[in-house]
């Protein structure tokens, strides 16, 4: 019997996962870390405001698939990747391939990936360190300003779909992955790999973290995640170095704003121009 029978399943491990990760990390009661997020809801405008620009972002994926269905573009880039790279990821799944390592992979890209998101936002929230929380508000929605436009207009296809030799691996843990995972995210939505870009955002904004077990699993599972997007066949190369890239550069630019650094540098870059006017 497959571990992931439906979404159903993955939804109940994801929540479990979650209440994991929030009592390794400060071994207080998961309802009680959940209380001061409902508490920060209903007290804070600018909280709310931030959390509800979070959920309408993380729809994004779903607008921008019914967008391409409706416009006449049909470029299609997988064959010049694959002429690029050839059979890197081929060569890593097939190097790597084992039933034990394939159902932990999945458990990471599954489960994990979205409860690092979720335990971060409840675990910033409980420690009032709410500079980190905006960054990730801040941050995802930078990752997903940059990466839709090149879903639309720089579609590329999942390994799996294109290399004769590489094989979707997921589906030996979670068969129906295809019919339930697949509308949260097209099949060419490949180009940069938001499972990269969002695991490294996470990393870097959790190392500034107070939190020792955060600051220490967070990049050590966005390393492995990273991983799995090659060994289960989702990923190219180039995918991976893109999102790698673009998670850097957008937890840089969630951190400065919501540390108030990038407003202070606009406004030095302003101040000669006003000197020389002077």
């Amino acid at each position: 019997m497959s571990p992931f029978q439906s979404m159903t399943h993955a939804t109940v491990y994801i929540v479990i996962t979650i209440f994991v990760f929030l009592i390794a990390a400060t071994r207080k009661s998961p309802f009680s870390i959940a209380g001061s997020f409902v508490q920060e809801i209903f007290s804070s405008r600018k909280y709310l405001i931030h959390f509800a620009a979070l959920i309408t972002i993380l729809f994004f994926n779903k607008v921008e698939m019914w967008v391409e269905n409706r416009i006449d573009y049909k470029a299609d880039f997988t064959k010049s990747i694959y002429f690029i790279e050839g059979n890197f990821v081929s060569s890593i799944q097939h190097f790597f391939h084992q039933d034990t390592l394939t159902f932990v992979s999945s458990y990471f890209y599954v489960v994990v990936f979205p409860a690092v998101m979720i335990a971060s936002i409840a675990l910033y929230t409980y420690q009032k360190n709410f500079k980190l929380f905006y960054a990730i508000c801040y941050a995802l929605m930078f990752n997903y300003m940059i990466a839709i436009p090149f879903y639309l207009f720089f579609p590329v296809n999942e390994v799996w779909s294109f290399h004769p030799n590489v094989k979707l691996l997921i589906l030996d843990v979670f068969p129906t992955f295809e019919q339930d995972y697949r509308p949260l995210s097209g099949l060419d939505n490949c180009f940069p790999s938001l499972h990269t870009s969002i695991s490294v955002s996470m990393a870097v904004i959790a190392v500034k973290s107070r939190n020792t077990f955060w600051r220490i699993f967070v990049p050590c599972s966005s390393a492995f995640i990273i991983f799995t997007i090659f060994y289960l066949g989702i990923h190219w190369l180039s995918d991976m170095c893109a999102g790698v890239v673009l998670g850097v550069v957008a937890a840089r630019v969630g951190l400065r704003i919501s540390e108030g650094r990038l407003v202070l540098g606009e406004q030095a870059l302003l101040k000669p121009l006003k000197n020389n006017e002077l």
